[in-house]
Formats: C-alpha cells, structure tokens, sequence
C-alpha cells in the first residue's frame, strides 16, 4: 500500500521530490526497499501536519504537501489541483495553508463523523472543518436551493515558514472537541484555501477496507507526463 502511494504522488507533475516521513523503523525498512528516500521523525507528534513540519525543517522547498499514506487510490491530479489553487489566489485573500473538498453523493455520508465535512466563504476559504452535518438546513423547501454539502478530503499544502511555525500554534477547544488538526489553523486566524475537485479518498483504517481497495485496484498507475511543469515543492 505504501508503495502504491508513494508512485502515485510521484506522478504529480508540480512536485519536485517525494520523500516519507516515519517514525516506525518498519515503514522506514518496506519504504527503503523500493527506493523511497525517507526521513525520521519523533514519535510524539499530536498530528500528522506536526510530523510534516519536523521532516520538512531539512528541506528548502517554498511548498510543502502533505499526503495521507493509507490512500493508494491517490489520483495525482488531486495533489496538481492543491498546488495550482495555492498558486492562483487573490493577493487579499492570501492563506498560507490549502486543501481539497468534494461534493458529497450519499446521503448518509452527511450523517457519517468520519466524513470531514467543510464550508467555505466566497473567496474559496474555509469557514469551518466538522465531522457533524455543515451547513445544516433547518427548513429544507422545495422551492429553495439547498447548500452543497462537501467533503474534505486530507491531502494539504503549506508555505514552508507557515508549517514549520505551526507545532508552537496553541491547541484550541474546536481542534480538541473534533480531533481536526487543520482546526488549529482557522482557530489561530489563519486562511486555508479550499479547491474543489472530483477525487474523493478512499483511506485503509480496516481489513474491509483493504479488501474493497484490492477490488477496486485493478489498473496499473500511468507513468509522469514527459515535459511538465515543477514547482520547487516536495510531498511528505
């Protein structure tokens, strides 16, 4: 599975080097094996993006982005579309921090605390991250457009000093009460810039879960784009 995710962000074409943050010498020896460069981290880290930044403070890159290691349906794409929406922002409405979100299909994904949940103003930005149902529409009429409920998806995007400064940002009760770690962003008054795109994850937490991946794994993964466009960016 590790190694499906690394080849797979290694198709982005806006990432310069793919590198797999550790604090398990297990991880480390299987990533080692098929050629993944990696980088060991302290084992007391309250979330992933506080893991990120450790590894991150070796490297130069302007952007930093941040992929789960459980997703081997990771669509490169997705991780192109972060990047580019960092890229592409307003110079008022500036956030040193980005995601993804995706419309939500299933009805009873909207009821579902593992489904991350998450609103944004008009500027693209988030206003909220929940794992209870956001917005929630109190009188739902026919005669009236309802909101949008959108999925988040955990792939991130930092300005390096942004993320590096992030482990010293106080943990606030919003982060505390819904175990979201880009809570502690909003919570700090810092914009996350959010992009909406058609990839939806699909993570492995259980055996199930593996077994509906292995379904689903059936075509190989395409090779990197000759000729494309890099930023000076690394994934972690």
């Amino acid at each position: 599975m590790l190694e499906h995710v690394w080849e797979r962000a290694s198709q982005a074409r806006y990432l310069t080097s793919v590198v797999i943050a550790t604090d398990d010498e297990r991880i480390r020896s299987a990533a080692q094996k098929f050629g993944a460069r990696v980088i060991m981290t302290r084992d007391d880290h309250v979330s992933g993006t506080d893991r990120v930044a450790e590894a991150a403070s070796t490297s130069d890159a302007h952007w930093i982005v941040n992929v789960q290691g459980d997703e081997p349906t990771l669509d490169p794409s997705a991780i192109d579309a972060a990047i580019l929406g960092m890229l592409d922002q307003e110079e008022a409405y500036l956030a040193p921090m980005g995601t993804l979100k995706t419309p939500i299909t299933r009805p009873e994904a909207v009821n579902d605390p593992n489904v991350v949940k998450v609103v944004t103003d008009h500027h693209g930005n988030a206003i909220y991250f929940s794992r209870s149902p956001i917005p929630f529409h109190r009188e739902p009429s026919p005669d009236r457009e309802a909101a949008v409920h959108y999925k988040h998806i955990g792939l991130y995007i930092y300005q390096r000093d942004f993320l590096l400064a992030y482990p010293d940002l106080p943990i606030g009760p919003l982060e505390q009460a819904e175990r979201l770690e880009q809570l502690r962003a909003l919570e700090n008054g810092f914009k996350i810039r959010v992009v909406e795109t058609d990839y939806d994850s699909l993570g492995v937490d259980t055996p199930e879960d593996w077994q509906h991946v292995n379904e689903l794994f059936t075509q190989p993964t395409e090779p990197r784009p000759s000729g494309s466009r890099q930023t000076k960016g690394m994934s972690l």
